[in-house]
């Protein structure tokens, strides 16, 4: 138990060390850049960062050895995000080709696939989206009406795709298609890898109430894509991509963790200093969002259900959007200059509004916790 937990601690003491040399110079500007909201921010600096970091054996710490990474234990990935997340370090670019395909085609993927697209995740020279949702079937995923038919040695895609984070710095995107003809909800999907820089793909950014546009539309019209591409079997495509999903909520969560503590004390110290504290209402307020962050945080530590994780931080920080209003007062609802120049706590509470909806809305979460966890009878689907 002692060396374990000493060689967690060097592992820690590795990463902060790094960081603390490395964010200086050209990427000392970068701290505290990027994230929710604000993906736009310095992207091609951050995508030279991200680079550096692959050249110093950084990225994928948790993949396994064989496939490029560090073969980081779970409580070294936990030390590492933690880390990364205390050094304000920027927000990662390449976060969903290395924490969530990434690790889909090391389950799943054939050894070509792994050949081919592993290590281009690993050095942030290609960059991924996930094309899950549509207008008709975004928390419904087996709603999905995206269809891709065989045409000889390639897949041939048509549909609409929205929703798509960072479609628009992406290179590739792993889509949800319909591929059996007829097939309704879970069975007839496939997933598929297809390249973006084609003439029939065309991508919209989507403005958001921030101002900010990191999510899209995707439109697929005669779009190819090799029939190698496809991972697991045609018609399997489900099981991969809830295999996906799975990966999408894990100890990375902790790092965020980290910036939600940062922006609660930024917001305690407000509510000091603008007098906000001495109101019993707002002062229970504060206290209530201290304690659920602790038991966020208690709860990522034993590995709690993926569906319960998600309801719980995108509840607690939607909530410390609505708080940051209100111990602000009246100045929080003008902009702070032309033409729709936002504050940090305005940012966070409109782009918050949208944690309950991304990645799975609250209902659906609440839906899976009934019939997975508590056996509960299903809803009647159409």
């Amino acid at each position: 138990m002692g060396s374990a937990t000493s060689s967690v601690e060097e592992f820690r003491a590795g990463i902060r060390d790094w960081l603390e040399t490395r964010l200086t110079g050209r990427f000392a500007a970068l701290r505290g850049r990027g994230g929710p909201g604000r993906e736009h921010e310095a992207f091609a600096e951050r995508l030279a960062w991200e680079r550096h970091m692959a050249d110093h054996g950084w990225t994928c710490v948790g993949w396994p050895k064989e496939h490029g990474g560090r073969g980081a234990s779970i409580e070294e990935q936990i030390a590492f995000h933690e880390e990364y997340a205390l050094a304000d370090a920027p927000a990662r670019v390449n976060h969903i080709g290395e924490q969530l395909l990434g690790p889909t085609l090391i389950d799943h993927g054939t050894e070509e696939q792994k050949a081919r697209f592993l290590p281009a995740i690993r050095d942030v020279r290609e960059l991924w989206c996930q094309g899950y949702s549509e207008p008709g079937a975004g928390s419904d995923l087996a709603a999905v009406r995206t269809r891709a038919v065989r045409d000889g040695d390639h897949w041939v895609l048509h549909g609409q795709k929205t929703w798509t984070s960072l479609a628009h710095q992406a290179q590739w995107c792993f889509v949800l298609a319909r591929t059996a003809p007829g097939s309704r909800r879970h069975a007839g999907l496939s997933y598929l890898l297809v390249p973006l820089d084609q003439s029939g793909v065309e991508i919209r950014p989507i403005t958001q109430l921030t101002g900010t546009s990191e999510f899209n539309e995707v439109f697929f019209d005669g779009a190819r894509t090799p029939a190698s591409h496809v991972v697991g079997a045609p018609g399997d495509g489900w099981r991969i991509a809830l295999a996906t999903l799975g990966h999408e909520r894990g100890v990375s969560t902790l790092g965020q963790q980290v910036g939600f503590r940062r922006e609660l004390a930024a917001l305690l110290a407000l509510a000091r200093a603008g007098g906000a504290a001495a109101d019993p209402l707002i002062r229970d307020r504060l206290v209530r969002a201290w304690t659920g962050l602790r038991t966020l945080r208690a709860h990522a530590l034993c590995g709690t259900d993926p569906s319960a994780a998600k309801l719980s931080w995108s509840h607690w920080h939607r909530d410390l959007g609505e708080l940051a209003m209100d111990v602000r007062g009246a100045a929080a609802t003008l902009a702070a200059g032309p033409p729709y120049a936002l504050d940090d706590w305005q940012r966070l509470f409109l782009f918050s509004r949208a944690d309950t909806i991304y990645a799975g809305t609250s209902e659906i979460q609440r839906t899976l916790i009934a019939e997975r966890l508590l056996g509960l009878p299903k809803e009647p689907r159409g």
